[in-house]
């Protein structure tokens, strides 16, 4: 919460390129955005640290990210992220900052995830 008494969403798309990648572990990089209100405030980028059951729930939560956004990603994943507070959004595609300013306004609509470990091998 800001001096406003606004509170300042993170957060985390994964993204290859400019689109949201189909896999969360798997992707080349993140796109943090921080919100408050509805307004997109501060964007960065965190490369892909590695695939390891655990990792990036850990690392993101100390980055105060409050909702990850992707494709697809495993249970065990959306467990682990869950566990550390964070909410998760799977079945998202297009294009990174559309997806973002989506999320700001309240509007994302969440599919079905496009990668289970079952279906993709991993």
């Amino acid at each position: 919460m800001d001096e406003t008494g606004s509170v300042t969403r993170r957060i985390a798309i994964a993204a290859d390129g400019s689109g949201v990648s189909s896999h969360f572990g798997h992707c080349e990089r993140y796109a943090i955005y921080h919100i408050r209100g509805q307004d997109i405030v501060h964007q960065e980028f965190i490369l892909n640290p590695g695939h390891e059951p655990g990792k990036l729930p850990r690392l993101l939560a100390s980055c105060g990210i409050t909702h990850v956004l992707a494709g697809g990603m495993g249970m065990k994943a959306v467990q682990l992220f869950e566990a550390q507070g964070i909410g998760v959004i799977l079945g998202i595609q297009g294009p990174v900052d559309e997806i973002a300013a989506c999320f700001a306004q309240d509007r994302i609509v969440a599919g079905e995830s496009t990668c289970s470990h079952d279906r993709c091998g991993h």
